[in-house]
C-alpha cells in the first residue's frame, strides 16, 4: 500500500484563532503557530490558500517557506497573485510598479523582502516533474461578507486569485496536484473552476484539485462533472490513456475514419472506457471529503474540497478536520492509496 497524506488548509494569513473564533495576538514569533499546526498535519502534500509572503499584519514572514520548513519539505511554489498590502474594507493598496503575479521558490527564500505579496502555494515532500501556475483576474464586483472580528457584514471587493500545479512522482507513477483558491463572488467562481479543469488537459492523471473553492458542499463536482464516467477505472488503467496532442490526434483520427465509414456515435461499453481521451476524463470528478470546514470553532460548510479523477473512493483510508488554532478554515486531510 502506498499511502500518502494530502491536505489543504486556508491559512488566514496564519492569524491565530481563540475557541470562539475570535482573533487573538501574533505570539513574539509570529511564524510559530502557523509552523506548529503544519508540523501536526504532517501532510506529504499541502496546498494553502489566504498566504502571505512579508506582510507586517503576519510577522514579516514569509509563510510557505516556514510551512516547508515545518513538513521537511524540499520543493514548493508560492504563486503571489498580488503584491500589496492589505486596506481593510478596501482591498488591497497595490505595490507601485510591480507586476502583480509572480511565482517564488525554494530559490527565493530571504530575497525580495521589500515586496509584500499575497496568494496560494503548494508544497510536496514527493519529487517533482513540472510545475504550472496560473492568475485568475478579480471579479468587477464584490460582496459583503462576514469578516472575523468584525460585527455584521462587510462590504468586500474580489481581488486576484492563484492556482499552482505540480506533476508529481508518486510510488506507483505520475499523478497531478493543483492548489487553488478561487473568487467568492457565485458564478465567477465556477468559470474558474472550470478553467482549471480546461488548463492541466494536457498534465498526466490521476488529478487532485486542492483548495478553498469558495463552494459548498457537492457544488464544485457538479461543475467539474460527476465520476459516473469512468467509475472502475483504477490508477493502473490511467497510465496509457492518451493526453494533451496525442490525444488530439487520435480523437481526429476516429473521426475521419468515422466519417469514412459512415458510423454513427453511440455510448461506449465499460470495457473501452479506458481509450476515452483525457479530455473526456476529466469530466470524472469526485469528493475525497464531505464534511464541514468553516467556520473552525463551529464547522457548518465545506468551502474546501479535495476532489479527484483517476482515485478510486476505495482509494481513500481516512479523511479528517483537526483542530489547530490558526486561521478561520479547518485543514482538510485525506489518507489516499496512490
Amino acid at each position: 500500500m502506498s499511502q500518502l497524506r494530502i491536505a489543504t488548509f486556508n491559512l488566514l494569513h496564519g492569524q491565530p484563532l481563540g475557541p470562539d473564533g475570535s482573533p487573538l495576538p501574533y505570539p513574539a514569533d509570529p511564524a510559530a503557530p502557523l509552523a506548529e499546526a503544519v508540523a501536526a498535519l504532517d501532510a506529504d502534500v499541502l496546498a494553502m490558500q489566504e498566504v502571505d509572503r512579508y506582510q507586517e499584519r503576519s510577522g514579516l514572514v514569509d509563510q510557505t517557506a516556514v510551512a516547508a520548513k515545518a513538513l521537511g519539505a524540499d520543493d514548493w511554489r508560492f504563486a503571489a497573485a498580488l503584491h500589496g498590502r492589505p486596506a481593510p474594507g478596501a482591498g488591497w493598496i497595490p505595490e507601485p510598479g510591480v507586476p502583480g503575479f509572480q511565482v517564488y521558490g525554494p530559490d527565493e527564500i530571504g530575497t525580495r523582502a521589500e515586496l509584500p505579496s499575497y496568494g496560494t502555494a503548494l508544497i510536496t515532500r514527493l519529487p517533482v516533474r513540472q510545475w504550472r501556475t496560473r492568475r485568475f483576474a478579480p471579479a468587477p464586483f464584490g460582496l459583503p461578507l462576514k469578516v472575523a472580528g468584525r460585527r455584521g457584514l462587510t462590504p468586500v471587493p474580489d481581488e486576484p486569485r492563484a492556482a499552482v500545479a505540480a506533476v508529481l512522482e508518486g510510488p506507483s507513477g505520475p499523478f497531478t496536484v493543483v492548489a487553488a483558491h478561487l473568487s467568492f463572488v457565485p458564478g465567477w467562481n465556477m468559470g474558474q473552476l472550470a478553467g482549471i479543469r480546461r488548463w492541466i488537459a494536457d498534465l498526466p492523471a490521476p488529478y487532485l484539485l486542492l483548495g478553498d473553492f469558495n463552494l459548498i458542499g457537492p457544488v464544485p463536482r457538479t461543475v467539474l462533472g460527476g465520476a459516473a464516467l469512468v467509475d472502475g477505472l483504477g490508477p493502473e488503467r490511467w497510465r496509457g490513456i492518451p493526453h494533451g496532442r496525442e490525444a488530439r490526434e487520435a480523437r481526429r483520427e476516429r473521426r475521419r475514419l468515422r466519417a469514412r465509414r459512415g458510423v454513427h456515435l453511440r455510448p461506449r461499453p465499460a470495457a473501452q472506457r479506458a481509450q476515452l481521451p483525457q479530455r473526456a476524463l476529466l469530466q470524472g470528478w469526485r469528493d475525497l471529503a464531505r464534511t464541514p470546514t468553516y467556520p473552525a470553532h463551529r464547522p457548518s460548510v465545506q468551502f474546501d474540497h479535495v476532489l479527484a479523477v483517476g482515485v478510486p473512493r476505495s482509494a481513500v483510508l481516512g479523511t479528517g478536520t483537526p483542530v489547530l488554532g490558526v486561521s478561520d478554515h479547518r485543514p482538510l486531510v485525506v489518507e489516499v492509496d496512490l
